[in-house]
């Protein structure tokens, strides 16, 4: 307990000024959890804590209120909207039984005009509470976004996960029917041995991406004309069910390129499902390809509404999204990676009176 001439704010007054002060302060008991002010209360004066314990608080960005502070016995609490006569900006409520002391705000003002030496004390005082709430803050915003990045981050893999899986099941399921043939048998556990391996590159490309350094990718020549006529066949079955077709504007170039088979799988993969997702009635999606004495340009062009304005230039940002329900633009982003990874460039635009094209350029060998 402590008495209010002890306290932090007001030791240090002369006898005569600590003598008036009691005779114009009135003590306040509280019970467990009692409400002291709230936001929005009028600054009508300041409190110090006799005994136990009171929590200050308020409501920050995720919508949860969040404690700021505990002030002890000694302590003071209530000044700012005093001093700038404004509303109150937070929540002080006792946490356990507790006593303050209550002086009304133009008792405050009258002595704080009279003693330069009370007046420096309180400002002290204030500026190591801005400090302390800052630094709280500042963590209770870092813990929200990193929670807020989580789930984001789940919602991504698991959005991305989720194609392959429904294939794998799907393909377990008649796999495992008396009646499939064997043909459909062998054909079912090819696309599980298939689906599983872009599954663990998924899990592989999720793992690299939070790495602050990429590991190294070993390149090798292949024919890029067989390469995407394998795979825009795979993900042609996988969209059909969405209403969405795959059609060639250009033949696939048979040349030869330096790239990585599952990674820039991926890639095409990626850019397939974020035309499909921008097409939720179904559409089509244009496939054209442009060889240069350097480079092998593949446009990926969908008949959806375009990319947004808001989002155009970030859209290869990690957990770049605008407009979508799910997804959040890691993929995107991951494409990025392995498109710059092969010595490549990836880009976006829209095309008017058409969709988005979705363009990258792989490199010819020398």
């Amino acid at each position: 307990m402590v008495e209010l001439g002890s306290s932090k704010l007001f030791s240090q007054l002369p006898a005569d000024e600590q003598q008036r002060l009691r005779a114009v302060t009135r003590n306040i008991d509280l019970s467990p959890g009692q409400e002291i002010f709230k936001e929005g209360d009028p600054g009508d004066g300041v409190y110090v804590v006799k005994s136990g314990t009171v929590l200050i608080s308020a409501v920050v960005a995720t919508g949860e209120r969040r404690v700021f502070s505990k002030v002890q016995p000694g302590e003071f609490f209530g000044e700012m909207a005093v001093l700038d006569n404004q509303p109150r900006s937070a929540h002080a409520s006792a946490e356990g039984e507790t006593v303050v002391f209550f002086i009304p705000r133009e008792r405050i003002i009258e002595m704080l005009t009279r003693s330069p030496a009370l007046s420096m004390k309180l400002l002290q005082a204030i500026s190591l509470r801005l400090r302390e709430f800052n630094q709280q803050y500042l963590r209770e915003v870092l813990q929200a976004e990193r929670m807020a990045l989580v789930g984001r981050f789940a919602s991504s893999i698991v959005h991305d996960l989720k194609n392959p899986l429904t294939i794998i099941s799907i393909a377990a399921e008649v796999a495992c029917q008396e009646s499939s043939s064997i043909e459909a048998r062998r054909t079912s556990l090819q696309r599980i041995g298939k689906h599983l391996e872009r599954v663990t590159s998924m899990v592989n490309d999720i793992v690299e991406f939070t790495r602050r350094t990429p590991e190294k990718m070993a390149l090798a020549a292949m024919d890029y004309g067989m390469f995407t006529h394998a795979i825009l066949d795979e993900l042609q079955k996988e969209i059909a069910r969405k209403s969405v077709k795959i059609e060639f504007a250009t033949l696939p170039p048979q040349t030869k390129l330096l790239v990585h088979p599952q990674r820039l799988g991926r890639v095409f993969y990626n850019l397939i499902f974020n035309a499909v997702d921008a097409m939720p009635g179904g559409g089509v999606i244009r496939v054209r390809f442009q060889v240069s004495d350097g480079e092998v340009l593949t446009e990926i062009a969908d008949s959806g509404k375009g990319i947004a304005p808001e989002i155009i230039e970030r859209l290869f940002e990690p957990f770049a999204t605008y407009g979508k329900t799910k997804g959040t633009g890691l993929g995107l982003s991951i494409s990025r990676r392995i498109i710059e990874e092969h010595g490549g460039r990836i880009w976006a635009r829209n095309e008017p009176g058409n969709g988005a094209v979705l363009a990258f350029a792989l490199p010819r060998p020398k």
